[in-house]
């Protein structure tokens, strides 16, 4: 989960006086974090218009940020084409479809409990947990985000563990619930909120960062698959291959699964 609070992506929900301006990038594993005050990077004199521009120059020469867990991904040939697609009828409701990793399996008896209980489909909660962490319920990313659902620490209370598997699972769930209601339930534009933020998903899709649109991309195929009942996904295949494997490898160690 990334959240964006900069002028065109600032996200309010439950602690609006939390706001940081976040730039990360890869080359060489180098990523960077400034906070903002009064519109310029302390210390540094530059406007945050300036900033916001070279920023976005680098990231097009970049062409890659993370997704989930500090996972650093390239872009899929097509992602904003493909993230369009419409979702399929739902199928079986209340079955997890087999194609997840085993890591996410793993915490399959949960994952229908939080389901039954947020009134939301297993896959959709799968889906979000395969991106973010793998089921790695002790991830973090370099923007700080925690847990299963990479929930960013200001979500919780002060005697709040983020990395409780329970505890994590209510606020990130909380948020994939609200991104839903604030787009009526399109699950697509849901994926966008959780990534880029509710406000910043609502900014037009041409105007979505390239992180957040190979989030869809992937978030939707996967979740198409799985509610089509599909035992693989090329896109959760695409997935792992782009780097997401080694998240995974990360998640097996931590929940003592075979390699």
């Amino acid at each position: 989960m990334t959240y964006y609070s900069d002028e065109q992506y600032l996200e309010e929900w439950e602690y609006p006086e939390e706001e940081a301006y976040e730039w990360e990038y890869f080359q060489g594993q180098v990523t960077s974090s400034y906070a903002f005050d009064g519109g310029y990077l302390p210390g540094r004199g530059l406007p945050v218009t300036a900033v916001l521009i070279v920023s976005v120059i680098l990231i097009l020469a970049l062409g890659s940020l993370k997704t989930g867990a500090a996972v650093l991904l390239s872009a899929p040939e097509a992602p904003a084409e493909e993230a369009a697609f419409s979702l399929p009828e739902p199928g079986e409701a209340g079955k997890l479809a087999p194609l997840f990793t085993p890591q996410v399996q793993a915490w399959s008896p949960s994952i229908s409990e939080w389901a039954e209980a947020w009134h939301m489909d297993p896959n959709l909660i799968a889906t979000v947990m395969q991106i973010e962490s793998c089921g790695d319920p002790q991830a973090v990313s370099s923007a700080g985000a925690m847990g299963l659902f990479q929930v960013m620490p200001f979500h919780f209370g002060a005697s709040e563990d983020g990395h409780d598997p329970q505890t994590n699972a209510r606020r990130g769930l909380a948020y994939l619930q609200n991104a839903l209601d604030a787009r009526e339930g399109e699950v697509r534009l849901a994926f966008a909120g959780y990534n880029a933020g509710i406000n910043g998903a609502k900014r037009p899709e041409s105007s979505w960062p390239a992180e957040t649109l190979r989030y869809v991309y992937w978030g939707m195929g996967i979740y198409s698959d799985a509610r089509d009942g599909k035992d693989h996904s090329p896109y959760l295949q695409e997935w792992l291959d782009r780097g997401g494997s080694r998240l995974c490898q990360q998640a097996s160690q931590r929940l003592g699964l075979a390699p």
